[in-house]
């Protein structure tokens, strides 16, 4: 059995006003569309190694001074974000995006690859910058873990009838899959022990693949790919971000993928609190 996986804003008063407002945007947005493309590749960190993450989604309400001390609480209550946990890295000297991305990989990258982490917020003013990162509280309210996996495999189904590039590599339409349930039970399985036992990854605590769990399940496809995502807390949320990741994106266009089994599982007491896996097969 083969495998493969994959782990997603002023009038100007001037023309040179409204040309530096337009350079800062472009620099904030350069230096979100870094941090995501970092997450989106397995990296190093210090003794640490981490999966593809999915990129975070950038909300104007995590974007707070650049410049100065912030309490953090204070300001998200202020900005109505219902957040469970939050984490600022604040940086003074990079003159651009690209410097300001180099420092967080050489003293910030624990934060940035942190799996709980759903959104983000920078702001920048002059050489200054705040990068704000945090995962919200889980507001949606979801059938149950399979329910939600057929509802997944509906969104899937849409995006895999269009052509679209992911990443460097593109795709045409391809055909829809069929629900299968014995690959949605390992689904199931495996959402429940990241959210349980608190971690994101796709070997289980026993060493596991998904083909591996796939074949124990009883699955007698030749080929099984998953995609995975925790901090989401709605089926739009997680394709969104999988479709913007370059490869999630590649794995769920895959035209060899024939089958599908999702679900997600949910522990308060984890660091993400809701954790997905979508588990493609072909027989």
């Amino acid at each position: 059995m083969r495998f493969m996986s994959s782990v997603l804003r002023f009038a100007a008063l001037s023309v040179g006003l409204a040309f530096a407002a337009s350079a800062m945007a472009s620099d904030e947005s350069q230096l979100v569309e870094s941090i995501n493309n970092y997450r989106s590749q397995p990296q190093r960190c210090g003794s640490q190694a981490s999966n593809e993450l999915p990129p975070l989604s950038a909300d104007p309400r995590l974007i707070l001074s650049a410049s100065g001390a912030v309490d953090l609480q204070q300001a998200m209550a202020r900005a109505s974000y219902p957040m469970v946990n939050v984490q600022a890295i604040t940086l003074n000297g990079p003159r651009d995006a690209t410097s300001a991305m180099k420092a967080i990989q050489e003293s910030f990258c624990q934060v940035v690859l942190d799996p709980q982490f759903v959104d983000v917020g920078v702001s920048h003013n002059d050489r200054d910058w705040r990068i704000v990162l945090a995962r919200p509280l889980l507001t949606a309210r979801l059938g149950d873990g399979q329910s939600e996996g057929q509802k997944l495999l509906e969104q899937l189904n849409v995006a895999r009838s269009q052509p679209r590039q992911c990443g460097g590599q593109a795709f045409a339409a391809t055909t829809p899959l069929t629900w299968n349930a014995v690959l949605g039970g390992a689904a199931e399985s495996h959402s429940r022990a990241m959210a349980n036992n608190n971690f994101f990854d796709h070997k289980d605590r026993d060493g596991r693949t998904p083909g591996d769990r796939a074949e124990l399940a009883g699955y007698s496809g030749q080929l099984v790919g998953e995609n995975i995502a925790a901090g989401q807390d709605t089926v739009r949320k997680v394709v969104d971000g999988w479709l913007a990741s370059p490869g999630h994106c590649a794995n769920l266009m895959n035209p060899q993928y024939r089958e599908l089994g999702a679900a997600y599982a949910t522990d308060p007491k984890s660091d993400a609190g809701i954790y997905w896996t979508a588990m493609f097969g072909a027989q």
